[in-house]
């Protein structure tokens, strides 16, 4: 859609002009003040925040009332099924009543795979403290790490035989999350769990 068009969105405004959002970028005044531009930028953010969580909640909503034909919507709205998915799985993992909107999506997202209990508890954490995503990741990695080795003083570790073949790809893929092998494996594995379990 060419900007002028009535799907253009004002985030910021201000007697010197307007920032608008079109389908293809922003337009910016040159004579932007800082704090506006600030403004612009608080309000972006906000909003894509927020869109994980509509976007969850919307495509919760199709499965639910739509059978098979919510697929079909998804394709038709132009939508990347496995990133709605995941925003969908998140989303059921927290009533509305438990986001909290002081904290990212992505907050929720590295505790969802956790008891109800343990969400909460870490959540409060990270609210309490001011932690970013990765602040919380780390803080849950390490406290992991005490358990596990607590419990591999308890019991013996069980071992698992896997091709170093899919050992390097799934290096691969926890660096590029950000996290270490260990930390990606456990969380993928929960996830994956989790959304067998609630299908």
């Amino acid at each position: 859609m060419r900007p002028g068009t009535n799907r253009d969105k004002t985030v910021a405004d201000s007697h010197h002009g307007r920032v608008l959002t079109t389908e293809v970028g922003l337009q910016i005044p040159d004579d932007l003040t800082y704090e506006d531009w600030q403004r612009a930028g608080c309000q972006l953010s906000g909003i894509v925040n927020s869109s994980m969580w509509w976007l969850g909640d919307w495509l919760v909503y199709g499965k639910n009332h739509y059978g098979d034909r919510y697929k079909r919507g998804i394709h038709e709205a132009g939508l990347q099924y496995q990133t709605l998915r995941n925003y969908a799985w998140v989303a059921q993992r927290f009533e509305m009543e438990r986001r909290r909107g002081a904290l990212s999506f992505q907050h929720h997202a590295e505790v969802a795979s956790l008891p109800v209990e343990d969400q909460d508890q870490w959540l409060d954490r990270a609210e309490k403290l001011n932690w970013t995503t990765k602040q919380l990741r780390e803080a849950i990695r390490l406290a992991r790490e005490d358990q596990m080795q607590d419990v591999s003083r308890a019991e013996t570790v069980r071992r698992l035989a896997v091709p170093s073949d899919r050992i390097q790809w799934w290096h691969r893929a926890a660096a590029q999350s950000g996290t270490d092998l260990q930390q990606w494996v456990l969380t993928t594995l929960d996830q994956a769990a989790t959304m067998a379990l609630e299908e």
